[in-house]
């Protein structure tokens, strides 16, 4: 019979790692946005951007055949003769942005509207619903919220947006803040749709009513020095609390450790 020290051992091998983790209790969700504010946002960006001319162009350049044996190499002095004997209809068009201006006051995709926001350079904010797996854009909720800046979750945005600005997918849109105001692009797009956009609900981030300052001045006997006192400021919030709940990660439960052999000698 086995004795109860080896059999708590046994017990101790049989038992499986797992990692404990709680889980966050803020959820922040976008607000659904109306299909009338859907439209119109879309229609008023994809007009602007083909008013201002804005689009990426990207020419593909065949690559040079391979000269026969008894063909001659062109020198780069003949070559920059040759192109520049061609008229100005046939010259190759650039790549890049056609207007480099409007292309500034824009942050294009995720990690450029992270940036801006974090740096608190953006007037609006576009994300697109289609973005998927959705951890991808939920950080933009708060981001958006602590700066003040009105975001929202426009269906179908990458589909409208992409083909005017020749790209391939929008996931998020950005406009920013410019330096000069003549030199303002998108001041009436900014106008015209920041009061269809839904407030941010964010339970942690509330309006904080700081109580005013109250300077208590006490003269002392005898001398003539002032001594001032300042309350506490005491900010009332209205964020509720919601219960963690805790998660047990098992890292593989399926796997079966095999048995080690024992050597024979």
């Amino acid at each position: 019979m086995a004795t109860p020290g080896k059999q708590a051992k046994m017990e101790r091998k049989r038992l499986t790692s797992a990692k404990t983790s709680f889980t966050s209790p803020f959820t922040p969700q976008w607000r659904t946005l109306p299909q009338e504010d859907m439209h119109f946002i879309l229609k008023t960006l994809t007009e602007k951007f083909k008013t201002t001319g804005l689009e990426k162009k990207e020419v593909k350049v065949r690559q040079q055949r391979k000269r026969s044996k008894g063909q001659a190499p062109s020198t780069p002095v003949e070559v920059h003769e040759m192109c520049q004997d061609l008229p100005k209809e046939q010259t190759p068009p650039q790549n890049g942005w056609t207007n480099v201006v409007a292309r500034r006051q824009l942050a294009i995709g995720i990690n450029e509207v992270t940036k801006a926001l974090e740096r608190n350079k953006l007037k609006l904010v576009f994300v697109c619903k289609s973005v998927r797996p959705k951890h991808m854009i939920s950080h933009l909720i708060p981001l958006s919220a602590t700066r003040g800046v009105p975001a929202c979750q426009v269906p179908r945005l990458s589909q409208s947006i992409s083909e005017p600005l020749g790209l391939k997918s929008v996931l998020a849109l950005g406009i920013l803040e410019c330096a000069s105001q003549e030199e303002e692009i998108f001041t009436d797009i900014v106008a015209a749709i920041t009061p269809r956009i839904p407030p941010l609900n964010v339970s942690w981030v509330q309006e904080v009513t700081p109580k005013p300052v109250v300077n208590l001045v006490d003269e002392a006997e005898g001398t003539g020095q002032k001594r001032k006192r300042e309350s506490d400021l005491k900010i009332n919030t209205s964020c509720t609390l919601q219960p963690l709940t805790v998660k047990r990660i098992i890292a593989n439960p399926e796997k079966k450790k095999k048995k080690k052999k024992k050597k024979v000698n």
